[in-house]
């Protein structure tokens, strides 16, 4: 696979020496998490300003995702990679690639991934540690956000595969919210119908009871299934979700 880079941050890189795969792999950055290794490689994130445009490096070596399709192992960026292009071209919205690429050396294989920053944006999680010093204006815009962003995904056949509040981010937009997702490794095409949106949409459900009561999970349903709160459409659905959420508790 060819290098990418986006048309919109071509220039900025350029600028600053870091066009290439090379310049981006050299870059000395102080890491914003502990790397991962738990593939036989490694896994790592950092933070990249250039003139007030925050990216998200991640660089990773020998860190290999196995499927039927590739049983010898390819990066999991490659996989997130095509994904992220994948939700663009699609309309999901989502994170934003500014540069991907691979390298083969002597043993080892590397990749990385730049993707632009989300600044200026929450994830559902820090909302939710702040969910009572909220307005229920806020909270209803945003249980509605979230439940058009579902809807968008399911309706263009994906799941992301894991819908969790720290995978959602969101900002305010006029009277309402907007929102996008982040972490696409996982995400697959959607065939199994109901069974699949059950399987996506209930570990968000199960991350949020906490905060959530019934009401609030009445007004994320009518947004995702585009009915009224009372209908018996959201019911049905409560039931499945309630069901999903007993199994998974039980084992």
């Amino acid at each position: 696979m060819m290098d990418f880079m986006s048309a919109q941050d071509r220039a900025l890189l350029e600028r600053h020496g870091l066009g290439t795969f090379d310049a981006l792999w050299a870059k000395e950055l102080e890491a914003v998490d502990e790397p991962n290794s738990s593939r036989g490689g490694w896994s790592s994130v950092y933070r990249l300003d250039l003139e007030g445009q925050g990216f998200y490096l991640k660089r990773q070596s020998n860190y290999l995702t196995r499927t039927l399709h590739r049983p010898f192992g390819e990066p999991s960026f490659a996989r997130e990679f095509r994904n992220i292009s994948r939700y663009q071209r699609l309309g999901i919205p989502a994170l934003e690639a500014a540069f991907f690429g691979e390298r083969k050396v002597p043993g080892e294989t590397r990749a990385l991934l730049l993707t632009r920053a989300l600044d200026g944006w929450d994830d559902l999680d820090s909302l939710l540690q702040r969910w009572a010093e909220l307005s229920a204006v806020q909270h209803r815009a945003i249980l509605q956000a979230c439940g058009v962003l579902a809807r968008q995904l399911h309706g263009l056949r994906q799941i992301h595969g894991c819908f969790y509040p720290k995978h959602i981010f969101l900002q305010a937009s006029g009277d309402g919210y907007q929102a996008q997702l982040i972490d696409l490794e996982k995400t697959r095409p959607l065939l199994f119908g109901v069974r699949d949106r059950v399987k996506d949409l209930e570990p968000l459900l199960r991350r949020t009871a906490r905060v959530w009561n019934a009401a609030d999970v009445r007004i994320l349903l009518a947004a995702y299934l585009d009915q009224p709160t009372d209908s018996t459409l959201v019911d049905a659905w409560l039931v499945r979700l309630g069901a999903r959420s007993s199994h998974k508790e039980a084992r």
